[in-house]
């Protein structure tokens, strides 16, 4: 019977030790972002869109850069410039001080508001037509900027092009930004300066940095954008 009053005993002790497990505190839930660097970095990147998978009625055109592709809505809020002015300015300062702004040409230079193809690009600031036939559309050439053409902080990216097939070496990117002409002019400028580029600002019909040495040369159009932004057009080329 002693036995019996044991096992029977070991019962209520079991039930006791199952009901307290249930009452421990649940863990507290776990940071993901904290824990995982490159899924926040991913999280947080700027914004690319891929004008292919937007537009689905159209053809997937190789090279052709249109502007009628429906966007997220976008406006340039001014917490949104002041991070992307800062995050540019940080960037520059890292390899010195920021030069200033040479005064503009009196001539004219040429305007990229209203071409909407890589090839009418190229040909209006005088690029290398020739590798037309060798250029793809895709994003990732957003990605592949040489430096003194990087893409500016905070600029989502729209529409990009190019070619890296023998002496063929283009890039065609179009992006919108949240801050000034100026600040986007200031931004590319510098970058260019740094490398010795001979450079020529023009303010009419829009703004355009014209920059040139031996090897390369680059066009950077500025206008005013959609929402407020700031719509960028850089073309860069191996001559």
């Amino acid at each position: 019977m002693v036995i019996r009053a044991l096992k029977l005993g070991l019962v209520p002790l079991a039930l006791a030790g199952i009901a307290a497990c249930s009452e421990e505190t649940a863990p507290p839930p776990v940071d993901v972002l904290a824990q995982d660097p490159q899924l926040a970095r991913a999280l947080h990147d700027p914004l690319m869109v891929d004008p292919d998978l937007a537009w689905r009625t159209e053809a997937n055109a190789v090279v052709a850069f249109r502007d009628g592709h429906p966007l997220p809505p976008i406006e340039a809020r001014e917490d949104a410039a002041n991070r992307a002015r800062e995050a540019s300015r940080l960037e520059l300062l890292e390899n010195g001080q920021i030069p200033s702004l040479p005064g503009y040409s009196g001539d004219s230079g040429v305007s990229l508001a209203t071409v909407a193809t890589a090839d009418g690009m190229l040909d209006a600031v005088g690029g290398r037509t020739d590798c037309v036939p060798r250029m793809d559309a895709s994003l990732s050439w957003s990605t592949r900027m040489p430096p003194t053409s990087s893409v500016m902080p905070h600029g989502m990216v729209q529409q990009a092009a190019g070619a890296d097939v023998g002496t063929c070496v283009v890039r065609v990117v179009r992006y919108l930004v949240p801050v000034a002409v100026e600040d986007v002019l200031e931004y590319h400028f510098t970058k260019v300066d740094r490398e010795r580029f001979d450079i020529t600002l023009y303010k009419t019909p829009e703004a355009q940095l014209v920059a040139e040495r031996r090897d390369q040369k680059l066009s950077v159009n500025v206008r005013p954008g959609p929402g407020g932004m700031t719509a960028v057009d850089v073309v860069h080329w191996r001559k």
